[in-house]
């Protein structure tokens, strides 16, 4: 059955390969981008080449306003919303916890937490039942960095990831009455490019091969699980926190 769904973060990394993958079941992809319309367009058209439908869409997701409008162009163009991945997520540099500055912290939680706050509730306000919703599937992206801390690294971007999981705990058991599942994939060591943007571009090659499957994972893989989750295939599925790491 063909859906409609919305990606945060659409236009690279783990929301890219999942809008593809989403166009070669034939569902319509809202693809949301923050600032590179160029790439966001790229994955428009690798859509509709793999035989689904898309749209770009620009917007900030730590801004109301926007996140509104970003719903409400998908479902213009493509009607009710059967499924949104809560993708769109930043990282700082690599930084000790002590040299961190306000700025950084605020723009981690503003972005990754209160963002993916803000995007739930939109997304749950249009699927639920009571609202004139068909109901649908929520999938949250999150970070195995939630349950290992990220020392010497990230300590607020795990933050911001525990932060998620404990949103799809307590949303799973508000919303499955209004016939929503949630649920949330924990992607590992994944070759994209959000570790170039900690300032350590070979940092999921490097450590994925301490991992027990002794690589990293791939932006298809981390797809693969999102898409199942949004599908009919895990109808009994929510409130799941599910592990993309290789064992790690």
């Amino acid at each position: 059955m063909a859906k409609t769904i919305l990606i945060t973060g659409g236009s690279r990394g783990i929301g890219r390969a999942t809008a593809i993958l989403a166009g070669q079941r034939g569902w319509s992809v809202g693809v949301n981008y923050a600032g590179n319309a160029a790439a966001a367009e790229q994955v428009v058209k690798a859509v509709q080449t793999a035989g689904g439908k898309a749209i770009a869409i620009k917007g900030d997701v730590s801004l109301e306003a926007d996140v509104i409008a970003v719903f409400d162009a998908v479902e213009k163009v493509f009607g009710k919303l059967d499924g949104f991945v809560n993708n769109a997520g930043v990282l700082d540099r690599k930084q000790p916890f002590l040299d961190y500055s306000l700025e950084r912290m605020k723009r981690i939680f503003d972005i990754n937490v209160l963002g993916a706050y803000l995007c739930a509730r939109e997304a749950a306000r249009r699927m639920a039942k009571s609202r004139g919703g068909k109901g649908g599937s929520i999938v949250n992206v999150s970070s195995v960095a939630a349950r290992l801390g990220a020392p010497d690294e990230y300590v607020d971007y795990a933050g911001s990831k525990g932060a998620i999981d404990s949103m799809t705990l307590g949303l799973a058991k508000e919303l499955g009455p209004e016939g929503i599942r949630v649920n949330a994939v924990r992607p590992g060591l994944i070759e994209t490019d959000i570790h170039a943007s900690g300032g350590q571009p070979d940092r999921a090659a490097r450590l994925g091969a301490m991992t027990p499957l002794g690589r990293p994972g791939s932006a298809q893989e981390t797809a693969e699980a999102i898409i199942w989750l949004l599908d009919d295939a895990a109808s009994y599925v929510s409130g799941a926190l599910l592990d993309i790491s290789g064992g790690r």
